[in-house]
């Protein structure tokens, strides 16, 4: 590693690790209660995540543009998604999981350090890219990336202990449901059009599915097809909601 990629790793003045201290100490004042969370993100340097231009920016509570029409989520947002995530089996750990919507590569990176296997899929191929070399940089290993349409999931992979998507469609892709190991394996996503979102938690319990709401949302669209202008595969996804008996445990 050269002595400026280590430079801009480590960070400086708006992007040093006190900063990255002031902003664990945010996410715990709003609640965030997971230690080994917390000690990832304060681990893992957000700041090159983003253009250089928007890196002083980066450390406060604000979500940020990356291309494409596509940002980076405030830190509180992927800590909470990662604490559902993690809270559920609290005593297996994260295991299999897949991410749907890799983006910048941050949320990615911090689920690489806690899941022993993660698979990421992408629909815009530049993004993914950058993303990819991100995750080199800070030589994370173990991930597997994927340049398709998040609806579909990656049921080469599956079935995956938990399943996180950063972006919103407007009802749970069956696909991912499918995917979900039937033994308590959980899905966190917002749901919901770009006038009103919610971010639930999805469990499923072989043929029975449980959904709880659990916050308030604003994340952009999940879209089908990619930016290279593959089209939705006109054979439908793969499974029916017919098996599924669905209890909705609301918690706003």
């Amino acid at each position: 590693m050269s002595s400026s990629e280590s430079t801009r790793l480590t960070g400086v003045g708006m992007t040093s690790e006190r900063t990255r201290r002031r902003m664990i100490e945010r996410l715990q004042s709003r609640g965030i209660e997971d230690e080994e969370v917390l000690q990832v993100m304060a681990s893992v340097p957000r700041h090159i995540f983003v253009d250089e231009a928007l890196s002083h920016r980066v450390y406060d509570d604000v979500s940020l543009p990356i291309g494409y029409g596509q940002t980076l989520s405030n830190s509180y947002t992927v800590a909470r998604m990662t604490s559902l995530l993690r809270a559920y089996a609290p005593e297996r750990g994260l295991g299999r999981v897949l991410e749907i919507g890799t983006g910048s590569g941050y949320q990615t990176s911090v689920l690489a350090h806690l899941a022993r296997e993660l698979y990421t899929v992408e629909r815009i191929g530049p993004l993914q890219e950058k993303a990819r070399v991100r995750c080199r940089l800070l030589r994370l290993t173990g991930i597997r990336f994927h340049l398709s349409d998040g609806h579909w999931g990656w049921p080469e992979h599956g079935p995956y202990d938990a399943i996180l998507c950063a972006a919103a469609p407007e009802q749970v892709p069956p696909a991912l449901l499918e995917q979900l190991v039937p033994d308590g394996g959980v899905l966190v996503l917002p749901i919901g059009d770009q006038s009103q979102q919610q971010l639930v938690r999805v469990s499923r319990f072989g043929d029975e599915i449980e959904q709880e709401v659990v916050d308030e949302a604003l994340f952009v669209p999940l879209v089908a097809g990619n930016a290279e202008g593959a089209q939705t595969r006109d054979d439908g996804l793969p499974g029916v909601m017919e098996p599924f008996q669905q209890r909705r445990k609301d918690r706003l």
